[in-house]
């Protein structure tokens, strides 16, 4: 079921986001290992969304250790798969015409990925590559 709060919802948000990546590596060129992110420009309400769910997960790994509260990271993942996925469904991200910012967004997708693998591998869930 990929409705409400979900592992596969949150495996899902993960496959789409490296079927981007694959996309934007083979069709587009784009090269993970030297993207630089210019956050210099003006970002959007959904990019500046993401971007402050991403700021969070350093505290939410920490507390969940702290208090012994998995479901604190559980939860944390989800609220960033379903940030990421009304991102995904309003702003456009490699048919974007501009260069820069295809390619910041393209970052950003890649941040929420490996978050998401990090965050669900805490949790002892792996996350495919593909569905």
């Amino acid at each position: 079921d990929f409705t409400g709060n979900t592992g596969p919802l949150i495996q899902y948000t993960h496959v789409r986001i490296r079927s981007i990546i694959r996309k934007a590596q083979d069709e587009k060129g784009v090269n993970l290992e030297t993207l630089r992110l210019d956050l210099s420009s003006k970002l959007n309400s959904k990019e500046l969304d993401i971007i402050r769910v991403l700021y969070q997960y350093p505290a939410i790994v920490d507390q969940a250790g702290k208090t012994f509260s998995p479901a604190l990271i559980a939860n944390y993942v989800y609220d960033l798969a379903k940030s990421f996925n009304a991102f995904y469904q309003e702003i456009q991200i490699l048919r974007e015409e501009d260069q820069a910012l295809m390619r910041m967004r393209i970052g950003i997708a890649s941040f929420v990925g490996n978050t998401i693998k990090s965050g669900m591998e805490l949790l002892g869930i792996t996350v495919p590559e593909r569905m």
